[in-house]
């Protein structure tokens, strides 16, 4: 898709049946639409229970990690190196992993909001106090299958618990957080709840289906978490894109005027709103929106990154190449605008300079899995050069 359509998910965004049955979705919440769905029901979702379950090897892992060399109680020191030297050793770090604690722990694959759901599991197994936080950075996108989706990200603080009599060595909380990209450590971030956690797994699971084109299933985990924390726009914004994927402007429109009654300042929702607008013929509304969206952007470098990003898509290269050097000038020291840098002076036929920038975002990024993707290009470059 190559409109500017941002899915909100949070992972940097994306099982089996739910216990409980779907409440009925009539009032207070207009923006929902049943009818256009009707087969829902055919998609259940994960319960909380499923979503934070640990089976007996996940378990086992939890025990051992809990007992340091030299001390009998619990550690929580102990426990939280061997969760990071589990996800460092075995575990790919993968925006697009979207799964529940048991599935993160046995598959070895996730993003940063599975790995966090995990932890949290394991922590709560051990007896002790685990509490969420999303971290308030900047709109950050990435591009996935021609989708523009807008990253949230989440960490968490892990503590002994007041009311244990249970005694513990090593520190009284310690913060965990998995994103590579360290700076984002540096934001403010606020507390939310668990529910509010279960609310962005399945925005990010409804994202993937709707990725997949899989729009009632799409609509099932969105509808889920609007139902779960209705007071959370993203999963009206979510609804919203699905609707106009499958041609129903109004409800669309419902759906963005709904998620801009709980946040006006939601650049995501006028910038969809304003897409729907264009779609439907109402070109000056438009324009209007997105004039004062791009106006509160200008200064971001992800916005330029994500407009270089899907202009390269398009095949208009030069236009690409003008976006990338906005956002490279507003900060040099992000390794997906140096790549993008690298790929729109390949497609210019320039190999030495593409070369140049594949290097250097080698030596910016954050994980080993970046590095080792950009030697890999950087191999493949010198190889045709040779």
């Amino acid at each position: 898709m190559m409109y500017r359509i941002a899915i909100v998910v949070s992972s940097l965004l994306l099982f089996s049946c739910a216990s409980t049955e779907s409440p009925i979705a009539n009032q207070p919440y207009p923006a929902l639409n049943d009818e256009r769905f009707p087969s829902f029901e055919l998609f259940p979702v994960e319960s909380e229970q499923e979503i934070f379950y640990l089976d007996e090897q996940a378990q086992d892992f939890v025990q051992k990690a809990l007992i340091s060399s030299n001390s009998l109680t619990p550690d929580l020191n102990k426990l939280v190196a061997n969760i990071f030297d589990y996800s460092e050793m075995g575990l790919l770090y993968r925006n697009t992993a979207n799964s529940v604690a048991n599935t993160t722990f046995h598959s070895r694959a996730a993003n940063c909001l599975s790995l966090s759901i995990m932890t949290y599991a394991m922590a709560d197994y051990a007896g002790f106090e685990a509490t969420f936080y999303e971290v308030d950075i900047p709109e950050y996108w990435t591009r996935r299958d021609g989708f523009s989706l807008i990253n949230g990200h989440v960490n968490m603080r892990i503590g002994n618990r007041l009311e244990t009599n249970i005694a513990t060595t090593a520190s009284r909380s310690i913060d965990v957080d998995f994103d590579p990209q360290m700076i984002r450590r540096h934001f403010p971030r606020n507390k939310i709840t668990k529910q509010e956690i279960v609310t962005m797994f399945y925005n990010n699971k409804g994202a993937d289906a709707l990725i997949e084109n899989s729009y009632t299933r799409a609509y099932s985990y969105f509808r889920e978490a609007a139902l779960l924390s209705p007071h959370i726009q993203q999963s009206w914004i979510n609804l919203g894109v699905l609707y106009r994927m499958v041609g129903d402007y109004e409800a669309a429109e419902t759906s963005y005027r709904y998620a801009l009654s709980l946040d006006d300042e939601s650049l995501t929702a006028w910038e969809n709103l304003s897409v729907l607008y264009r779609r439907t013929g109402r070109e000056q509304e438009a324009d209007e929106i997105l004039a004062k969206v791009e106006s509160r952007r200008v200064s971001n470098p992800f916005y330029h990154f994500i407009l270089g990003e899907q202009a390269l898509d398009d095949g208009r290269i030069d236009e690409a190449l003008s976006h990338y050097r906005k956002a490279y000038k507003l900060d040099k020291t992000r390794h997906e605008v140096l790549f993008g840098l690298a790929k729109v002076h390949y497609e210019l036929g320039d190999v030495h300079t593409a070369q140049r920038y594949i290097r250097k975002a080698e030596q910016v990024a954050p994980s080993n899995q970046d590095r080792e993707r950009y030697q890999s290009k950087l191999s493949t470059i010198v190889s045709m050069i040779n």
